[in-house]
């Protein structure tokens, strides 16, 4: 068992205490933050059949990492890009399909140095190099991963057979913890490919429930409610991509970037450079995110007049 640490400032009789190494630590300046390309994480949500799988056509097949967990990659037969079938690769190994994709997210986003014997730690990270030793990340700027909505069922699966899932007194599956472990696994795994230096894309299902009062909202298909309603807030972009009719009633596809629109949508988008709708080309989205000018360049702080 692992020795607590002593608290904060306080010394422990016959050993050295360590400080930080003071002298390693500096800041980011603006000029130099200025010149960096910034990596965008999405994470973008829509109906089934709309279309997401298809939009890494419009990506970089040189510089794109496909992460398949539909195992089914038809909508994109022909892209050029390289595939990591994740199916596979679990009967490949024997691991479970969940188990390959922690270890991928430990292979990009590197180890977590407050995790010291854990699944993120450094001499995991030592392990899955060797697994994925033949994935080159220096060819990639953008890893896009479909679906986060499938990666949370293999979750699931894989948080009902663990040991903390099962009852003490009856030996019987404990659903409530089950899904306790998946809420901790899955917001472990998003968070750790956020701190990875690439672009990070998930894409997942879109479902629309109506009330006794014929008012609709839309959530993602996500197992268990901690993950859905906490996955927003980890991307720096949330989008939808949706069907429209315009006024001619013709049909056409929009992503919805921004949180205050009247349909609801899952959206937002911390760059402050999308309009309400933006076509579906997530290259381009890209672009505009690194590259255009903010459009909300104003910040209002005070409240509307009362009339």
């Amino acid at each position: 068992m692992a020795k607590q640490p002593t608290a904060s400032g306080a010394n422990t009789p016959g050993k050295a205490t360590h400080s930080p190494k003071t002298d390693m630590i500096k800041i980011i300046k603006a000029d130099e933050r200025l010149k960096l390309v910034p990596k965008v994480n999405i994470v973008l949500f829509g109906p089934s059949g709309v279309g997401k799988t298809t939009l890494a056509r419009t990506l970089d097949p040189k510089r794109t990492l496909f992460v398949d967990l539909e195992a089914g990659t038809l909508a994109i037969q022909d892209w050029p890009g390289d595939v990591l079938d994740v199916r596979a690769a679990s009967l490949a190994t024997g691991a479970h399909p969940w188990e390959i994709a922690r270890a991928l997210a430990l292979y990009i986003g590197g180890p977590d140095p407050s995790d010291a014997t854990g699944h993120y730690s450094a001499g995991v990270y030592a392990q899955v190099q060797e697994m994925f030793s033949s994935i080159d990340l220096k060819k990639y700027d953008t890893i896009f991963v479909d679906s986060i909505t499938v990666a949370s069922r293999e979750c699931f699966k894989y948080a009902q057979i663990q040991p903390e899932a099962m009852s003490e007194k009856t030996g019987k599956p404990d659903t409530r913890s089950a899904y306790g472990l998946l809420g901790r696994e899955m917001i472990r795994w998003v968070t750790h490919l956020q701190h990875s230096h690439l672009s990070v894309i998930m894409v997942g299902i879109l479902d629309s429930e109506k009330d006794d009062l014929n008012r609709i909202t839309w959530s993602p298909q996500l197992e268990g409610s901690k993950t859905g309603r906490e996955i927003p807030g980890i991307f720096d972009q949330v989008m939808t991509l949706q069907s429209f009719k315009t006024e001619e009633g013709e049909m056409y596809r929009a992503l919805v970037c921004q949180q205050q629109n009247q349909w609801n949508y899952p959206a937002k988008d911390r760059s402050g450079r999308l309009e309400l709708l933006e076509a579906p080309d997530l290259g381009a989205v890209l672009k505009k995110i690194r590259e255009g000018k903010r459009i909300d360049t104003s910040i209002t702080t005070t409240l509307p007049n009362k009339q």
